[in-house]
């Protein structure tokens, strides 16, 4: 069996199907792909996933799309090396309940401060030409990326985002609480941590840790997580916005002098 994994570096959603990749000790060959450039609006990739979004899994020809059904797909196909997916039917649908939560609340979320944290520079040094052009190529982020404009997203989209990324700390909390931890479910790892992972990495990165400072439950997970042995390969060289954004270092380091 072969596996090559259209992605990029600092993709969240691409991270999520690195972790299960990894954490099942599969090989495959990566492509990655730069998002800013546009290589995922290109027709060779375009006709691998007419969304124009990562990642994209190559399994001998098959080709999936979507990271939640990407690792859904690897752990029903590969169940050999860590198993995500719960034998329970009632875990696994509470586990599916949160996977669709983490894509609706803290995944949406977190591209509000991604764009107006990391992305804005870049962009506003745009043309208005083309930017609308860039914004009007994204089949999926079309809107999002117009809504957002070269000014970046008011205030107000961002407090909105930051609240909802609370909220969203708060439901971890009471999950891991509910199943005693240290995962969302209890004492084993699920596809629900996974898909979880990348936004809470991705705030840490930009300097917003403090959102769930105060959740001792979170925090432990935060810190199991990270000790997971497929994370350190996951997020190799490359993989933050801190390494790529220069202009990230001076809020990381203000965050970590508060102690955020």
């Amino acid at each position: 069996m072969s596996f090559t994994l259209y992605n990029a570096p600092q993709s969240t959603c691409s991270q999520r199907v690195r972790f299960v990749l990894n954490a099942k000790g599969l090989a495959f060959d990566e492509i990655k792909l730069d998002l800013l450039a546009g290589d995922q609006l290109k027709p060779d990739y375009l006709a691998l996933n007419p969304n124009g979004v990562v990642p994209t899994l190559d399994h001998d020809g098959n080709i999936i799309v979507d990271s939640a059904v990407i690792i859904e797909y690897l752990d029903e196909v590969m169940p050999q090396g860590e198993n995500f997916t719960p034998r329970d039917p009632v875990v696994r649908a509470r586990m599916r309940t949160l996977m669709r939560f983490i894509d609706e609340m803290p995944a949406a979320a977190v591209r509000v401060p991604t764009y107006n944290l990391a992305f804005l520079p870049r962009i506003a040094a745009m043309s208005e030409e083309s930017f609308q052009a860039f914004a009007e190529s994204k089949p999926l982020r079309r809107e999002f990326m117009l809504a957002m404009g070269r000014t970046g997203f008011p205030q107000k989209d961002m407090d909105a985002a930051m609240q909802r990324l609370r909220r969203s700390y708060e439901r971890m909390d009471a999950e891991i609480a509910k199943g005693e931890g240290p995962w969302l479910l209890g004492r084993d790892i699920s596809l629900a941590d996974v898909m979880a992972m990348p936004a809470i990495v991705r705030m840490a990165d930009l300097g917003e840790a403090r959102g769930w400072q105060d959740l001792s439950r979170v925090r432990r997970w935060f810190e199991a997580i990270r000790a997971h042995p497929a994370f350190k390969p996951t997020y190799y060289p490359g993989s933050l916005l801190t390494e790529r954004f220069p202009h990230l270092q001076d809020k990381l380091k203000v965050a970590a002098a508060s102690g955020a």
